[in-house]
């Protein structure tokens, strides 16, 4: 078996809960990795037959969120995330972002994207579910079902194709708030 090679380096171990979520990460990927693969979301998400997507996936950034209520506690929310495209418009990713009260936070997902939504090409809706990590003390309350600062999550997303590669985002984060978005397939 052969090393694996990974794309970033740490100087400090990761500690607690977040060195948990890497370490189930890496032993998630680690076949893959070994492997090179075409893909490395789970073969499973993909719908058997359907055509190859138009692109391999997306990155995308937000620089705002808005809160439907204002807490002094709140703070500049940024998150970059990677979707990786499947077949039968199924995708998986990772978005990695500092939430609403600054600390550290992953979300890791896998979704399904629906294509010219109420017959306008450019629109589309995406839905995600996946595991949410970073909501801890005191602010472990803020999310629901959070256990040791992982809670699981559905993130709705109504975007906008303006060309080929690029979108604009916004992603409903339930009776928090909204998240604007820029998307860049690649």
């Amino acid at each position: 078996m052969t090393p694996i090679a990974m794309p970033f380096s740490i100087r400090q171990p990761l500690r607690g809960p977040l060195g948990v979520l890497a370490l189930m990460l890496s032993l998630a990927c680690a076949p893959a990795l070994a492997q090179k693969p075409d893909r490395y979301c789970p073969s499973f998400l993909a719908v058997e037959g359907a055509p190859e997507p138009t692109h391999r996936g997306e990155i995308s950034f937000s620089p705002f969120t808005h809160h439907w209520s204002r807490s002094p506690e709140h703070k500049h929310v940024v998150l970059v995330s990677l979707d990786e495209q499947l077949p039968g418009d199924r995708l998986c990713g990772v978005s990695l972002f500092s939430n609403s009260f600054g600390q550290p936070s992953a979300y890791v997902y896998a979704g399904q994207q629906f294509n010219g939504v109420l017959g306008v090409p450019q629109l589309f809706v995406k839905v995600t579910a996946g595991i949410l990590y970073g909501y801890v003390k005191p602010y472990e309350d803020k999310v629901p079902l959070n256990h040791n600062g992982f809670s699981p999550a559905i993130i709705p997303v109504i975007g906008y194709q303006f060309s080929q590669n690029d979108s604009v985002q916004v992603k409903v984060l339930g009776n928090a708030g909204l998240m604007f978005s820029y998307g860049r397939r690649f």
